[in-house]
Formats: structure tokens, sequence, C-alpha cells
């Protein structure tokens, strides 16, 4: 699918010139749509969590909801309610708006864990249930939820049940200087973030389009050595003498959709070694738990999954 590939080359690059110097978060980002799994932004206020999500939106025609999440939302509010019509004298339903297709959850972990559960069966089903009625939700369902990586102050940490239903765990860090020099002079010609309206943005791709590319993404072959080797690190990864919770057997799959979406972008129909390597820290680092005694050191668990890449022997 060449012409496919292109078109998500321009969409790459399209969300690169105006969420600047975030050419390596952006490229994950893409990974992730195409295996369609949910992602979690963490980073400093003002490093363009929000602003990713909603150019995206822009770029691929799709539908577009937005929740700030605080300590008073209730499950309703997301999922929806039945509602009781005095002139009818019947329930209808009020949708919320987690039937969509893009959801951003901002700072998901300011929210209770009952209002957190509520996303639970959305990301994993792909469906909602209403007083016992399940209800589909559309076939792009994509959750991008943001944190604060410095407040802890009034948060709600995220349970590793709820950690594990995300793809990716992506850090935004700050833009280099030269980048950020970029930003102020897309702002000194005119370019309002918070007016992306005003930016006229071409939509470069369909939401069937990337249907299509997931569906390139599945026919992606992965060699019977390369399945060892991913078996090899998830097993490894649960006996790491520093890790109290190592990689589940959702994480695996996971991992392996995430490379073979890597080697889709790459314009290839098989994995590699590298392509493996290149996505276990945003698969991998909000799953890891380290232990007490390993955090008492300031051990980073990025470093925990450099060990553990460079433990396991690389097939030929």
């Amino acid at each position: 699918m060449p012409e496919l590939n292109a078109a998500f080359d321009r969409l790459s690059q399209a969300l690169s010139q105006i969420v600047v110097g975030q050419n390596a978060l952006v490229q994950q980002f893409m990974v992730a749509l195409l295996a369609g799994g949910h992602v979690i932004l963490e980073g400093v206020p003002g490093t363009g969590k929000t602003l990713l999500v909603k150019v995206l939106a822009q770029l691929v025609q799709a539908d577009f909801r937005r929740i700030q999440l605080t300590p008073d939302i209730l499950p309703s509010d997301i999922l929806g309610t039945n509602i009781f019509d005095l002139n009818t004298r019947n329930f209808t339903l009020k949708k919320g708006p987690v039937f969509t297709q893009i959801l951003l959850a901002d700072e998901v972990n300011r929210t209770p864990p009952k209002t957190q559960a509520a996303l639970l069966e959305a990301m994993e089903e792909q469906q909602v249930t209403l007083d016992g009625q399940s209800l589909p939700l559309p076939d792009l369902f994509w959750v991008i939820a943001t944190q604060n990586s410095l407040e802890f102050e009034g948060t709600y940490p995220l349970p590793e049940a709820q950690l594990d239903r995300f793809l990716f765990k992506l850090i935004v860090d700050y833009p280099e200087p030269k980048a950020e020099k970029q930003m102020l002079l897309n702002s000194q010609t005119g370019l309002q973030t918070k007016r992306l309206d005003l930016a006229k943005l071409k939509p470069l791709l369909s939401v069937e389009q990337i249907l299509t590319a997931r569906q390139g993404v599945r026919s992606v072959k992965v060699a019977d050595s390369l399945l060892d080797y991913l078996l090899a690190l998830v097993q490894r990864s649960r006996q790491h003498p520093d890790l109290a919770l190592g990689a589940s057997p959702r994480s695996a799959v996971a991992w392996l959709q995430a490379s073979k979406a890597t080697a889709w972008l790459s314009g290839r129909d098989f994995v590699t070694p590298d392509d493996i390597k290149a996505v276990a820290p945003p698969t991998l680092r909000h799953r890891f738990m380290l232990r007490p005694e390993a955090q008492l050191d300031g051990l980073q668990v990025d470093t925990v999954i450099s060990a553990l890449l460079s433990q396991v022997p690389v097939p030929r």
C-alpha cells in the first residue's frame, strides 16, 4: 500500500510542522494510531499534548470529543445515561462523550478510580453497557489520555488494570532550543494554536483509510524466531530482579502489534528485531513496576528496559 504509506508520511510531516520539535513523539503516535492502541501522554504543562490530538483529529476528519477530567466527574458524565421524558413517558438515551472516534481524556489522573474504571469496558471491548444494554462504539475508537508528570496533590494514579489497557505511554519532553525558536517564529507569522479553525488545516487522511491501513498492519509477517525473541523478552521481564511486575500476556500482544505497525510505516511487510526494540520503551514503561528497593536506588524504568533488551540475544 505505497499510497497509504505516503499519506501517513504527509500526516506525520503536517503534525510536526504545528507541534514543533516532537518528531519522535509524532512517529510513535502514528504507530499507536495504526496499531489501534490507546495512548497516555505524560509531560509538563504547555508541551503540546492537547494540541497534538486536536490537530490529528482535524487532519484525519475524525469525530473528536474532549473530557476535562476533575474529581467531581461521574461515570455517567463520560458514558451517558437514560433520561425520563415526561412528555413521552419513556426513557431516552443521552449518549456521553465516549461515543466518538477520538476521545481526549485530559488529566486522567485527576478523576477518582470509579470514573477511571468507566473507561475500562470501552477501551477493551469497544462497547458501553448502560442499564444492561450493550452499545457499540465506532470502528475507530481511540482514547488519548494526558497526565501531568509533576503534580501529585489531588491526583489518583491509574491502577495497573487500567494502565495495561493503554498500548503506549509517551513522554512529552521540552523541545530543543532550535525547535522552540521555530515555535516563536510560527507565532510571529500568525499561527494561533488556540484557534485551529483559523489555520485552515486540509484533511490528509480519512477514517476509512486508517481502518484500511490497520488491515495492512495485520498482514505484516513475523518470523517464528522473532516471536520466540519477543516471548523471551517478556518472560525475562517477569524474572528481572529489579521488577515487582513484568510484562503481561496482553502487553506481549500489544508489543507485537506495535512492532508490526512500525514495520508497515517503514514500508515493509515483515518485522525486524529493530522494530521490536523501537517500541519497547513506550509499550513497557507503564506496565513495569519497580521493586521498592530499586526505587530507593533511583532506578528508572526506561533503564531497566534498555538492560532487558541487551540481555536477550537477538536472533539472526
